[in-house]
């Protein structure tokens, strides 16, 4: 198909060549009688200077671009080649000692520019025809938001492609001095404040918002304009996001959850991270899970003399492990399939590769599962952490960061009051041992496994309903990405002890995000998609919070990151509460073992299914009332 082409074009030029040569003669000698008097002479000429000028556009590529996309890039590239190609006809032309008048090495140029150029233009031009007259009843109408370079390559897009089925209608821009402006036949027709009343004038089905430079704040603040309207939303890829290996380039996305809460890109201390980690050995347990593989990736960035990944489902460990050696050639990657929960292996692989930092990211996380299985919720998250920690503080490792949860504040589910343990554990051994240990406290991810925000996705693509536990829920939510890089910093400052708190922004209703979601995938809350209220699961919280109420925040140089007031945890004492709670899974009782955890986290309420919700609600509340006291982290 591409060689048929390239012939046709060359077939094209050599009409296109000759004729502006005998039309540079004739114009210059007003008539046709010098052609025919030295005939032979021309035709001569004609053939050497066709294959000259043929060779020298094959050089330049003329035969080998899609003009379809034809663009003023193609259009410098046929006026260089022509103005080649006519110089090197000059040269020979003098040398075989050819003479015509120097009017017609200009005129003929000219000609040559016009017709190489117009026949390679004419394809886009008899497409841009045909699409303004084709009937656009079943194409989409099409409103585009941002009126710079981003949203015209969406406009040349949507026109290049057919079986997009789009049609732009007009752009939307702040810039004042572009409104009543045409780009490229389409109009800009006012501000982000106009949005609704523009989509409702001209019937718009869909929104493409083409500002990949914009602040989160602007992106947010649009955002929310288009949810006034009933059209479907969607959007450029960010500057890092294309910047960040993107295969894809420039391509638009639906909008995701990330691009509502509006959240500002990590500054981070580069050169302090490279020295924490480069040319250290890394350990990371949990490292196929959500938050494992995003430190993985990051953490090979900074180039350690060898990263390992402590993982039991092989399944992720494969994953992880087969991207990091296709993105980092030259990666020192070890792969352990284990489980925190096995002692001797802990110690054996602490032993063959004395890691000196440890970020430890396994654990059961799930509230409803670990609320009906607590033995497995302490064995892995309680005992499993204690195994780590000890092989850490036997082998000497420099620093130790455990992932922490905002659950383990004032918590009320099995799941929370075991990280809040781990916490215990983490400050206990600090106190004793050279190893410097310290938590990263952070509250729930988006799009990590099991979380609500893809469980949203999957049932508005299946129609629906939406279900919601509660309308009064909420939520802190940030990236995988920008967690785990808030988790490196906090490792990179670590003195030991510390319980980091990372700055989540404002919380969420889980509510607003499920009619958020729906309403940008261009149907309607309640109509085309039905929200259904299913009551708390067993241990989940109306709300999360990042404190306990008698500690006190205090602020680091990195203006996301604080710190708790450490507590003094006794280690012959934190001992006694570990058997305590070994005895109590050996009793197989699930209100027995949760009894110990609240004797070990005097603020752990368990679930009752006897209390009524409004009872549990009301304890809640008091929580976080008495959590008030503590520092807030806007306060200071």
């Amino acid at each position: 198909m591409r060689s048929r082409r390239a012939v046709f074009l060359m077939f094209m030029d050599i009409i296109a060549i000759n004729i502006s040569c005998l039309l540079a003669i004739y114009i210059n000698f007003d008539r046709w009688n010098p052609i025919f008097e030295k005939k032979e002479l021309v035709v001569r000429y004609m053939v050497v200077i066709t294959i000259i000028k043929i060779i020298t556009f094959g050089f330049f590529k003329l035969y080998n671009s899609l003009w379809e996309y034809a663009s003023i890039d193609e259009m410098i590239e046929v006026v260089a080649a022509v103005i080649t190609a006519n110089i090197l006809s000059v040269i020979f032309l003098t040398f075989a000692n050819i003479g015509l008048p120097r009017s017609i090495y200009v005129i003929a140029p000219m000609m040559e520019v016009l017709l190489v150029g117009g026949s390679r233009f004419f394809y886009r031009i008899f497409r841009r025809i045909k699409h303004g007259m084709t009937s656009i009843d079943n194409y989409k109408r099409v409103l585009i938001i941002g009126a710079g370079a981003a949203g015209v390559m969406a406009l040349k897009e949507l026109r290049n492609h057919d079986n997009l089925r789009s049609k732009p209608i007009a752009f939307i821009d702040d810039n004042p001095n572009k409104k009543g402006k045409h780009i490229n036949g389409v109009p800009v027709l006012g501000n982000r404040k106009d949005i609704s009343k523009i989509c409702k004038k001209y019937n718009i089905d869909e929104i493409i918002i083409a500002m990949p430079s914009a602040k989160s704040d602007d992106r947010k603040s649009i955002l929310n304009e288009c949810k006034n309207t009933k059209c479907k939303t969607r959007i450029l890829p960010g500057v890092y996001e294309l910047i960040d290996g993107n295969k894809d380039g420039f391509k638009i996305r639906d909008v995701q959850i990330e691009d509502l809460l509006g959240r500002d890109e990590i500054k981070l201390d580069l050169e302090g991270l490279s020295s924490f980690i480069s040319g250290k050995r890394v350990l990371v347990t949990g490292g196929g899970g959500s938050i494992g593989s995003e430190l993985c990736r990051q953490i090979a960035k900074f180039r350690p003399s060898e990263l390992m990944i402590l993982e039991i489902y092989e399944n992720n460990a494969y994953d992880i492990q087969n991207e990091l050696l296709k993105r980092y050639k030259d990666l020192n990657l070890t792969v352990f399939i284990a489980s925190i929960r096995d002692k001797k292996r802990m110690e054996e692989i602490f032993d063959e590769k004395k890691p000196h930092i440890v970020f430890h990211a396994a654990a059961h996380k799930h509230v409803p599962l670990m609320e009906s299985n607590p033995k497995a919720a302490i064995k892995n998250n309680v005992f499993g952490t204690l195994n780590v920690v000890q092989a850490a503080d036997k082998y000497g490792v420099n620093r130790f960061v455990m992932i922490s949860t905002d659950k383990a504040v004032n918590p009320t589910n099995v799941m929370g009051a075991t990280k809040r343990v781990c916490e215990m554990i983490i400050q206990t051994y600090n106190a004793i041992s050279k190893t410097e240990y310290v938590a990263v406290r952070f509250g729930n991810v988006l799009g990590s496994n099991g979380s609500v925000i893809p469980l949203f996705k999957r049932q508005i693509t299946e129609g629906g309903p939406v279900t919601v536990t509660d309308e009064r829920i909420i939520r802190y939510f940030m990236t995988i990405p920008e967690a785990c890089q808030l988790v490196l910093q906090s490792g990179s400052m670590a003195k030991g002890g510390e319980i980091f708190i990372l700055d989540m922004g404002e919380p969420v209703k889980i509510i607003d995000l499920a009619r958020d979601l729906i309403t940008l995938s261009g149907l309607e809350p309640d109509i085309d998609i039905k929200i259904e209220i299913t009551g708390l699961r067993p241990g989940e919280k109306l709300f999360e919070e990042l404190l306990l109420n008698t500690e006190i925040m205090e602020k680091t140089s990195h203006d996301k990151i604080y710190i708790e007031e450490p507590m003094e945890f006794k280690h012959d004492k934190m001992m006694e509460f570990i058997d305590e709670l070994k005895y109590a899974i050996k009793t197989n009782n699930s209100m027995n073992i949760k009894k110990v955890l609240s004797d070990i986290v005097p603020t752990y309420i368990p679930y009752n299914p006897t209390i009524n919700l409004e009872d549990s609600l009301a304890l809640e509340e008091i929580n976080m009332g008495l959590d008030e006291v503590a520092v807030n982290i806007d306060s200071n």
